[in-house]
């Protein structure tokens, strides 16, 4: 229209604001618009340009992590949202927004320029109905292929019955070899090495795994749903824990992190250290159920290695629950900071905390000798479930997948929170990106984290006393204002957890997105496990 500035001058705006220029001037021309988003600036294309831009964006902007996608409804459109970070420098980020007509709504598929996008997009078609052209398999992916109509849009009726023909269900069982020779076995959703309900659909060839199809899906709870019917103040912190039972204090924080920002709230420096400090027995919480589960699956130590996690575990969850009353599910954050201060006598807590990370090296090596010295374990690991530092980023993958094949991202140190670029630590990674090296990374981390929460310790000991602040002045209702937006995202146990949210003006949600590491990370299956013999599929 007369008068509205060219693409080139919209990249020159946000850049007198924001210094993204970089990253909007090689798509200058395709930009229709742009906006700002709590955590980075935004532009608007076509949704017939998206391969186009993304492309660009990845090759000539770096931008080569996609660690999103949201799709969500407007009263007269739908929208996918592409947040796209660097793997070498996550704050260096832009979200892509592509609108699409409320009927029939078609966009291009990211797919074939970030394979980690074909998840997200299913998710999305499943959702809302949202079709990617050019998607390498547009299919359901959370409900079964039977349901009718996608639940998340606005005339969705949820009162119909999801009861079809024969036909609809006899199609599902049609034979979808990869080949004359191959064999189609059913692993799941139930057997022990899968630890919850996942289901994969394997070709054999043989002994080898021609393809494999993981199907996800059996336990979607509508967390997020949940989330966008309670109020940000009070309603929506108790779900995050629910959402992972390994690490309930990292989800938290990602939910803290999204809405905190979104209302700009501060948290206190003293509350900062303690979330650090709890977060940080929640990474080992769940990286010693990792451990003591995989060598269960893999070696069959029940007896050594998993009941020795286990009591691992109950020694954190006897400090967590001193804490936070909980053993489980926590609840011990809130927004500007925690529910209360450590508990009385604090040098009664402090001795058990350091009791624990004292008695720890001693208990490592019994997990090293048990483990990565066990014979079965290298023969089962080493060389096995191998994917290649571009592969994963190819994939989205963080935390300990990424990072085994030598990907030096995370969030902790890369875009700082809480009061980690305040101590001493290292990011562990490992060169060989096998199960081996996935294996090697958890336990080095629970060393990691041992460090941070002694030095933890140590500040919180000498913490004045008039300066505990556990908690600022927040608002009893809080209401960001409308069409905000934000995607914010933690280090949790199993790589990065983000929260996208935008408001409508009122005390709750209009959108509530998770990004789970484990959708992204689980995606990478097939490249781990394609060619490799059946038992390498289970240790993968």
């Amino acid at each position: 229209m007369d008068g509205e500035p060219t693409a080139t001058e919209m990249a020159q705006r946000v850049h007198r604001t924001d210094d993204t220029r970089p990253l909007i001037e090689p798509i200058a021309d395709h930009v229709l618009s742009t906006e700002r988003h709590g955590n980075a600036p935004a532009v608007v294309i076509r949704a017939d340009q998206v391969q186009t831009v993304l492309s660009t964006l990845r090759s000539e902007a770096g931008l080569d992590h996609c660690a999103c996608v949201t799709a969500q409804e407007y009263a007269d459109r739908f929208e996918t949202i592409y947040h796209l970070r660097r793997y070498a420098d996550p704050t260096e980020e832009l979200s892509v927004v592509v609108p699409t007509a409320r009927e029939s709504p078609t966009s291009e598929s990211a797919a074939p320029v970030y394979p980690t996008a074909a998840w997200h997009e299913r998710e999305a078609y499943d959702l809302f109905g949202i079709e990617y052209e050019d998607h390498p398999d547009l299919r359901r992916i959370l409900l079964p292929e039977t349901w009718q109509g996608h639940p998340l849009r606005r005339d969705y009726n949820q009162d119909q019955p999801q009861i079809v023909s024969f036909r609809e269900h006899e199609r599902l069982l049609e034979d979808r070899r990869e080949g004359p020779e191959t064999m189609h076995i059913n692993m799941g959703p139930h057997p022990p090495a899968t630890h919850g309900v996942l289901h994969l659909s394997a070709q054999l060839d043989g002994e080898q795994v021609a393809a494999v199809d993981p199907d996800i899906g059996y336990i979607h709870r509508c967390e997020e749903q949940m989330c966008q019917q309670g109020t940000y103040r009070h309603q929506i912190m108790p779900y995050p824990d629910r959402w992972d039972w390994g690490g309930g204090l990292l989800n938290e924080w990602a939910y803290a992190r999204a809405a905190e920002d979104l209302a700009d709230i501060d948290v206190p420096d003293y509350a900062q250290v303690i979330r650090t400090m709890a977060a940080e027995f929640s990474r080992i919480l769940s990286h010693m159920l990792a451990i003591g589960a995989y060598a269960l699956d893999v070696c069959g130590d029940f007896t050594a290695t998993f009941m020795y996690a286990i009591q691992e575990r109950e020694r954190v969850q006897n400090i967590l629950e001193d804490l936070t009353g909980q053993r489980l599910m926590f609840n011990y954050f809130r927004l500007g900071g925690v529910v209360w201060d450590l508990p009385e006598p604090r040098e009664e807590f402090f001795a058990d905390v350091r009791g624990f990370v004292d008695g720890l090296p001693d208990r490592l090596t019994d997990f090293h000798n048990l483990l990565t010295g066990n014979e079965i374990i290298q023969t089962r690991t080493v060389g096995t479930g191998v994917i290649d530092a571009e592969t994963a980023k190819d994939y989205g993958c963080t935390g300990p997948v990424a990072r085994g094949s030598s990907v030096d991202y995370d969030l902790r140190r890369d875009d700082p929170y809480g009061y980690y670029e305040h101590l001493d630590w290292d990011v562990v990674t490992e060169p060989d990106g096998d199960n081996y090296a996935r294996l090697l990374v958890r336990l080095q981390e629970v060393e990691e984290s041992a460090k941070i929460i002694e030095q933890c310790v140590d500040l919180l000991e000498d913490w004045p006393e008039d300066d505990r602040t556990i908690q600022s002045n927040v608002p009893r209702t809080i209401k960001p204002d409308a069409d905000s937006e934000i995607y914010r995202a933690v280090e949790a146990a199993k790589g990065e957890l983000g929260i996208y949210i935008r408001s409508d003006g009122t005390e709750t949600p209009a959108r509530f997105k998770i990004r789970g590491p484990s959708f992204s990370n689980l995606q990478a299956l097939p490249a781990m496990a394609e060619g490799e013999a059946v038992p390498d599929l289970i240790a993968s």
